[in-house]
């Protein structure tokens, strides 16, 4: 098992452990390709490359035989990163890839001078919420959006 950095040729990967790691989520909300297109349940081949392209940075966990989760980093501004798009397929859940890939993307913000990593997620899921505070994440502002039917709940971990 290991994680690795990702190239664009792993994009068609990526969408598809992005996809299949949000559907629990998007039923659980209520989310549709209506009320909220650009939920990660509906991740596809040209949203990976689009983000490559705006120079967001992907990390693969492989467990040896394929792709079973993935995270993103973005640093919009050289103190601050984002945590982006962390999956980890159903099925794999509860075995600590995500604090792993969590992980990752403190160290590799730290060796890049990043002194902040900045998360948004939907704020009523109050279990992901308990997940990162527990990984040392501080709950800050709740956002709402005109174009979103669910709250964002901001939360960042200082390095």
């Amino acid at each position: 098992m290991s994680i690795a950095k990702a190239s664009i040729e792993d994009a068609e990967k990526i969408a598809r452990i992005i996809s299949e790691s949000n559907k629990d989520v998007a039923e659980a909300f209520n989310l549709n390709i209506s009320n909220n297109p650009k939920h990660p349940s509906f991740c596809n081949k040209k949203w990976v490359l689009s983000d490559f392209k705006r120079g967001e940075e992907y990390f693969v966990f492989d467990n040896g035989t394929s792709g079973i989760g993935c995270v993103a980093f973005e640093s919009p501004r050289p103190d601050i990163a984002y945590l982006n798009r962390l999956s980890v397929l159903p099925e794999h859940r509860r075995y600590g890839i995500g604090e792993q890939l969590v992980r990752h993307i403190f160290a590799y913000a730290k060796s890049k001078g990043v002194q902040r990593v900045s998360i948004g997620i939907i704020a009523e899921h109050i279990k992901l919420k308990n997940w990162y505070l527990k990984l040392g994440f501080e709950a800050r502002e709740v956002k709402t959006f005109p174009h979103l039917p669910f709250d964002v709940q901001y939360m960042y971990f200082d390095l």
